[in-house]
């Protein structure tokens, strides 16, 4: 399998878990790009004084083979190179490069150059400094591939635990309408689609959260589980899916219910995301489903606070490339390359 890297914010430590990562998969088999700036890899490099060597690449290049990652020489594809690199600084400088990246490395995936996309960290700050309208990867890779709600998920293959959120960077305050004016049926059927194609598992079961406290409580703190969720569930229970709830969110984690379903389906971004961290903290991935692409990504932001220093843990971005070789190989067992 070929993989390619976004560079993620060049002030953050994205370049600094993916050399690390590198270095981690000499004896995957499998070979690595990254879409970035080979000033910006060299600058990281030197700091952090790894094992290792970066290779200038071209688009030509990249077409032809690629080295596996035993060779200990990482290719790196430049799209632009910054005039100042300044760890731990927001810039809409950095925030362009980290755009640009990202939609090189995800053409090389839509055109058959590489098998999966890992993409390193975005400040959504610097984003925004561009006039991107995205807030993150999840809506500018839907909106490049024309998906307009890919599914973000997050797993951690420790525990097998799987978290998808029926909304992502929205307002507490915006949840209950969009909740009650969305196609749950069709979230529920893309994400059971999802686990079956990109995991692999034959008849994937599902267990969904409820919106409001204690599930509502049978309508007394709130009508959306009664008039929206447990309908959505009840019609595609009788069409033979594998799903059941809404649950109480409160008590589903802790008492280890989320082990009884392959996955887990919470309303919105804190109630499924605070007890998925809090148990995957270090090597939680992020998966982007729905796309024609496989993508996966660490599930921690730029780490503006400690870019530079070389404390950044790679264990997560490591994670996300060895799920997104998983999903690539599901997805297509022979590969572009070896």
């Amino acid at each position: 399998m070929r993989i390619v890297f976004s560079l993620g914010d060049p002030h953050g430590i994205g370049p600094e878990v993916i050399l690390k990562s590198f270095l981690k998969m000499k004896r995957c088999g499998h070979s690595v790009v990254v879409a970035g700036s080979l000033r910006v890899m060299k600058f990281y490099l030197r700091s952090l004084g790894l094992p290792m060597e970066l290779e200038r690449i071209d688009a030509h290049s990249l077409s032809q083979n690629l080295t596996p990652c035993s060779c200990g020489v990482l290719p790196v594809l430049s799209v632009a190179e910054p005039e100042t690199i300044l760890p731990g600084t927001l810039s809409a400088e950095a925030g362009a490069l980290a755009l640009q990246s990202l939609r090189v490395a995800a053409e090389l995936c839509r055109d058959g150059i590489c098998d999966a996309l890992v993409t390193a960290p975005l400040h959504k700050e610097a984003l925004a400094l561009t006039g991107c309208p995205d807030t993150g990867h999840t809506g500018f890779l839907g909106r490049m591939f024309g998906v307009p709600s890919p599914i973000m998920m997050f797993a951690d293959s420790r525990t097998g635990l799987k978290v998808a959120l029926a909304t992502i960077h929205e307002p507490i305050a915006k949840v209950p309408a969009l909740i009650s004016s969305m196609d749950l049926d069709g979230f529920f059927r893309q994400l059971s689609g999802a686990l079956q194609e990109d995991f692999g598992i034959a008849e994937p079961s599902l267990a969904v959260l409820g919106l409001n406290p204690h599930a509502s409580d049978g309508g007394v703190m709130g009508s959306e589980e009664g008039a929206i969720i447990r309908p959505a569930i009840e019609r595609l229970a009788g069409e033979g899916m594998n799903i059941e709830g809404p649950f109480p969110a409160d008590g589903f984690f802790g008492s280890g219910q989320w082990r009884n379903y392959d996955g887990v389906v919470a309303m919105y971004h804190d109630q499924g995301l605070l007890p998925f961290k809090v148990m995957a903290f270090e090597c939680g991935v992020n998966v982007t489903l729905g796309l024609p692409i496989v993508r996966t990504s660490p599930d921690h932001g730029t780490g503006f606070d400690i870019a530079g220093t070389g404390a950044a843990s790679e264990e997560s971005f490591y994670e996300a490339a060895m799920l997104a070789i998983n999903i690539a190989q599901h997805r297509n067992p022979t590969g572009t390359n070896q």
